[in-house]
């Protein structure tokens, strides 16, 4: 498979790209910026292009992985996208419950907003690879760690990030909102950066 990794996401995949992550993550989001056809439309006007990597063959996408700086996130969007899919009202819940997942940029650690991969290409070393793009992307911006956050009851995910190298640092719990996001804690995982080396796995 001759899969290369990208950085940045074209126009022509970007409707791929949505699909892709609310696949991943409208399990998780689901409640909040549902129904899917609100979902795909604000996902679709706040994905920036310049805050993720892709993985493509033959014009397909396969996976992405975004980041977070201070200029934004990958698909983050402010309160103006909110309100144009959703309404005033429609907007302020959301904007509200959503705050209580955001967390600032972190100043020491490259922070990952988001890794999905097809489920036609898993286990074939795409997420290793884009993980790997991720990681030298911080070195570049002169970052020694990478952080993400991983549902905690997601230990095939978690197992994942382990053999990558990432450790878990911290484990929050969500309270009431459990029944909102359908999950109980999130586990913050970091990785300490030093040469890059071979990706292993996923």
């Amino acid at each position: 498979m001759s899969v290369e990794i990208r950085f940045g996401l074209p126009d022509a995949l970007r409707a791929q790209a949505v699909r892709l992550y609310w696949q991943a993550f409208g399990g998780k989001l689901g409640s909040v910026l549902g129904p899917e056809s609100s979902a795909l439309a604000f996902l679709d006007r706040v994905m920036r292009a310049d805050h993720v990597f892709v993985a493509v063959e033959d014009g397909q996408l396969l996976g992405l992985v975004g980041f977070k700086t201070p200029a934004g996130s990958f698909a983050g969007g402010a309160m103006a996208d909110m309100r144009a899919v959703y309404g005033w009202f429609g907007s302020v819940w959301r904007a509200l419950v959503l705050e209580l997942l955001n967390r600032d940029v972190d100043n020491e650690r490259f922070l990952l907003d988001g890794i999905c991969v097809a489920q036609a290409a898993r286990s074939k070393g795409i997420g290793a690879r884009l993980l790997a793009a991720i990681e030298t992307e911080a070195l570049a911006r002169g970052y020694r760690a990478v952080r993400l956050d991983v549902i905690g009851d997601n230990w095939r995910a978690r197992a994942l990030y382990e053999r990558q190298g990432f450790r878990v640092v911290r484990t929050e719990r969500l309270g009431p909102l459990r029944h909102v996001f359908g999950f109980a804690t999130s586990q913050t995982m970091v990785k300490t950066l030093g040469p890059v080396s071979e990706p292993q796995g996923f």
